[in-house]
């Protein structure tokens, strides 16, 4: 939050501290009145939406057009290791020189040529595109679900739960707004109105997690 904090434009609590007491880490930040943004999101007009998607867009644009530290491949935002709990078997990843690493790992290290024999038809599609060549890492919040996003009226005043945050390949965070918990599946229809459509890589992220778990 501190890195993010560097660029105003995408609105984040301030963090006071950070320890550790009996074994648990705590952040003691800045509390931001507001309220989430999918409570009573039926009920808001078309217009009252519209403000809030299209601030929300700039925020992402404004991450995104960061320049990653020389070297980065897929990491937390200051080169270390990917936390994130919703991924299989454990909680930190990495870090990874390349998005090569970084899929292989999402696979349990699985490759196409060694088992193909073992690799169900429709997860070769998944394996041919994580063998790609993929753009820089960006940063990526990781989890921008209307839980996260805090507004008050028609303004998005405060975006939550960063740590998930890192420099992923750009399309990590469409697939992980898009692929939402069970009591988010409204903000699939409005993920397309604030982050760039991506649906073959979203696809290919949601069989992945059919296969390798992530929950």
């Amino acid at each position: 939050m501190r890195f993010v904090r560097h660029h105003p434009s995408v609105p984040v609590p301030k963090v006071y501290c950070v320890f550790v007491h009996r074994g648990q880490s705590y952040i003691f930040m800045q509390r931001i009145p507001g309220k989430m943004a999918g409570s009573a999101w039926a009920l808001r007009s078309e217009e009252s939406k519209r403000k809030i998607l299209d601030q929300l867009k700039g925020m992402v644009q404004q991450l995104r057009n960061i320049e990653p530290p020389p070297g980065i491949g897929v990491s937390n935002s200051v080169g270390g290791a990917i936390y994130d709990g919703r991924l299989p078997n454990k909680s930190f990843w990495g870090p990874f020189t390349t998005a090569d690493e970084f899929h292989r790992e999402l696979r349990d290290s699985m490759d196409l040529e060694a088992h193909y024999e073992d690799v169900p038809d429709d997860l070769q599609e998944p394996f041919a595109f994580h063998g790609q060549q993929f753009p820089r890492s960006v940063l990526t919040h990781g989890d921008l679900s209307s839980l996260n996003i805090l507004v008050r009226d028609d303004e998005v005043v405060d975006i939550i739960d960063w740590e998930t945050a890192g420099w992923f390949p750009p399309y990590w965070e469409y697939a992980c707004a898009w692929n939402v918990n069970s009591y988010n599946e409204f903000w699939q229809q409005e993920v397309d109105k604030f982050l760039s459509p991506m649906p073959y890589e979203s696809r290919m992220e949601s069989i992945r997690r059919n296969y390798f778990g992530d929950f």
